[in-house]
């Protein structure tokens, strides 16, 4: 304890106390510097941020450099100064080289701008989605089929760039899909990432129409190493089947005075009447049986859309 109390005495009292302070302010260039450094270290986050913060420092450094050199006249004082200008010169050209790098197509750069720019996501989390979709904006021609009634799987989650999709259920018209819609969102939030499924509805190309396309297991990879975009999907995919819900106009009877969104269908027997009793002389045949009407089945996260009629 002695040695301890005596380094810091020796610390602080071995130099002596100013008994007389200097009457003549610093240069011009030592105040130039600390003014650049109030103003750096006011500077936000972010890619533009962190240019903002590391420019103005890199001045304040150089400027220190400078009254250092000429006023000071003291090595070590100089030497500090410009290794840190340098630290933020490297720092600066590496962002701006960050920055150049995130670069985007035209229609990636136009739909970041209408969909992710709102919500607030970064470029460098925009361009691991980009990326996830290997970049590429997938064309659909006009009259083409996305998908075939019972026939197309479910291995991929497409969004629509521009063009009109028609939606329909055994030839009569459901719904469009417009710009900035999901091609197939019901159909991803029906299915958990083990099932496998088909199409129950069929997408026809109205005009020539460009998509965006996320393969499924490729994009659940992508949900596991950042939950941040997992949320971001789940409320997008969310908010899509919404709309595509309050859009629909032409609906499916399915008997007893109700009426089901064909494209969810493993929820509508939810709020379906219960069935009438079974016989036991009937009860097993009908276990066996398994139709997956009767099965018990949780209510997706936007819920299924049942009306009378």
């Amino acid at each position: 304890m002695g040695e301890n109390a005596s380094f810091w005495e020796s610390l602080i009292y071995a130099h002596p106390m100013c008994t007389t302070w200097k009457q003549e302010a610093e240069g011009s260039i030592y105040h130039l510097a600390s003014i650049f450094f109030v103003v750096g270290f006011m500077g936000g986050s972010g890619f533009f941020g962190l240019l903002y913060v590391f420019s103005l420092l890199g001045l304040g450094f150089l400027c220190s450099s400078v009254w250092a050199w000429l006023d000071v006249c003291a090595a070590d004082i100089f030497s500090w100064n410009f290794v840190l200008f340098a630290i933020c010169f490297v720092q600066f050209v590496y962002v701006t080289y960050q920055v150049r790098s995130v670069a985007f197509d035209r229609e990636f750069q136009e739909l970041y701008s209408a969909l992710f720019q709102p919500l607030g996501i970064s470029l460098t989390v925009y361009r691991k989605i980009v990326l996830c979709c290997d970049a590429e904006v997938i064309t659909l021609e006009k009259e083409h089929c996305y998908a075939m009634q019972g026939k197309t799987p479910i291995d991929k989650l497409s969004l629509l760039v521009s063009g009109r999709i028609r939606v329909t259920v055994d030839g009569e018209f459901l719904h469009y899909i417009f710009p900035l819609q999901f091609l197939d969102s019901p159909e991803w939030d029906s299915l958990r990432p083990t099932e496998e499924g088909i199409f129950q509805v069929t997408l026809t190309a109205e005009t020539d129409c460009r998509y965006v396309a996320w393969r499924r297991k490729k994009l659940y990879l992508l949900f596991a190493k950042h939950r941040f975009i997992s949320r971001l999907f789940s409320i997008l995919i969310g908010s899509d089947i919404a709309e595509k819900l309050y859009a629909l106009n032409d609906r499916v009877h399915v008997g007893q005075g109700f009426r089901y969104d064909i494209r969810l269908p493993n929820f509508y027997h939810v709020a379906l009447p219960e069935p009438p009793p079974v016989p036991p002389s009937r009860h097993r045949h009908h276990l066996q049986r398994g139709s997956p009407r009767h099965q018990p089945a949780a209510l997706p996260s936007c819920g299924s859309f049942l009306a009378p009629a």
